[in-house]
């Protein structure tokens, strides 16, 4: 006989939730209801100059994330032409903004069309790996930075200790690269873990392992190509701030100082990290929207300024990744043989 289970606390009943969710949108929506109007007002009527400033930046933004990925796959020793990597720049960032769970299918995406670029496994899994790691230092620097310029951190103790950081993490990724062997061993014995969780041989997979660590005993970045990546990781962050800027500006929000909405961008894209909806939808406008606030934008301004900005990066960006994907994608199956698996 089959026991039914327990049911719910009232408070945790379908219903009540979407009650409270509803209260609390109307609530939201009646105490915001003035500066929603006025952030309407000034969306119908912005500085055209500025928005097509803020378009330009942004694709800047995106070219300057693709010439990453170029210069550390160049420095691995695959040279690929630029249109090509713009193509997967703008498709791969798609996925991860939109689907759910974004980033495995961005991840899979990014390593498929690098091997067809010609790339081995081994570099463009470290390839991949390692503009991760670039972009994500790079925003904690810029944050460091503009957070001292505006002194709302302690003092400079705080931009070395970030800089000693991301100097730490860049010279155990050099080491790594160098030395991958160092990874076999902790490797081998977290796969036979694995393996037995699995019930299956404790060796199996290590000769594939063995055989990956061996292709990237090939992987030499070459500083200057190293170097290089940072700079544009560093710009990536930066003209997508400006985009957010001129958006601003297009809108009569031009009282606030540069430093300021960095801290703002910065506080919007820590929070896009978190991937809780597709594209941080309501996460990274609402923490976008308090920053601009906090650096004194009226609440409308800052409503208008976020609208235009997430109409730009969002809007515009991801619908034309995904016209790249769906070409991409044709090209891939056209040159798939009769009865062969495609894959995206």
């Amino acid at each position: 006989m089959t026991m039914s289970a327990p049911a719910p606390p009232w408070w945790r009943r379908a219903p009540v939730v979407v009650a409270v969710v509803v209260a609390i949108l109307l609530v939201e929506l009646v105490l915001g209801w003035r500066p929603l109007v006025e952030a309407v007002g000034q969306l119908r009527t912005p500085h055209w100059n500025w928005v097509a400033g803020a378009v330009v930046a942004e694709i800047a933004s995106m070219g300057t994330y693709a010439r990453m990925q170029r210069a550390l796959l160049r420095g691995a020793g695959t040279t690929v032409r630029m249109r090509r990597h713009v193509a997967l720049a703008y498709a791969a960032h798609s996925l991860s903004a939109t689907l759910p769970g974004g980033p495995v299918f961005s991840t899979t995406f990014n390593f498929q069309h690098m091997r067809r670029f010609g790339a081995s496994s081994a570099v463009a899994s470290w390839c991949i790996a390692l503009s991760g790691v670039l972009s994500a230092g790079a925003l904690v620097v810029i944050g460091a930075v503009f957070g001292i310029l505006t002194r709302s951190t302690g003092s400079w103790q705080t931009l070395l200790t970030y800089m000693g950081g991301a100097l730490v993490v860049a010279v155990g990724v050099r080491l790594v690269a160098q030395h991958p062997e160092w990874l076999i061993n902790p490797a081998r014995r977290l796969l036979s873990g694995v393996n037995r969780v699995r019930r299956r041989p404790a060796d199996a997979g290590h000769a594939r392992l063995t055989g990956f660590v061996d292709q990237l005993r090939s992987v030499r970045v070459r500083p200057l190509d190293l170097g290089y990546a940072v700079l544009l990781a560093i710009a990536n962050w930066l003209l997508d701030a400006l985009c957010l800027w001129m958006c601003c500006i297009a809108v009569g929000a031009d009282d606030i100082r540069p430093a300021q909405l960095v801290i703002a961008y910065c506080a919007g894209m820590a929070a896009a990290s978190v991937p809780i909806v597709p594209g941080g939808l309501g996460v990274v406008d609402g923490a976008l929207i308090l920053g601009l606030v906090a650096g004194g934008l009226t609440s409308s301004s800052a409503v208008a300024a976020v609208v235009l900005y997430r109409l730009i990066s969002f809007g515009f960006i991801i619908g034309t990744g995904w016209l790249v994907w769906l070409v991409l994608r044709a090209r891939v199956t056209a040159g798939t043989p009769r009865g062969g698996p495609a894959h995206p």
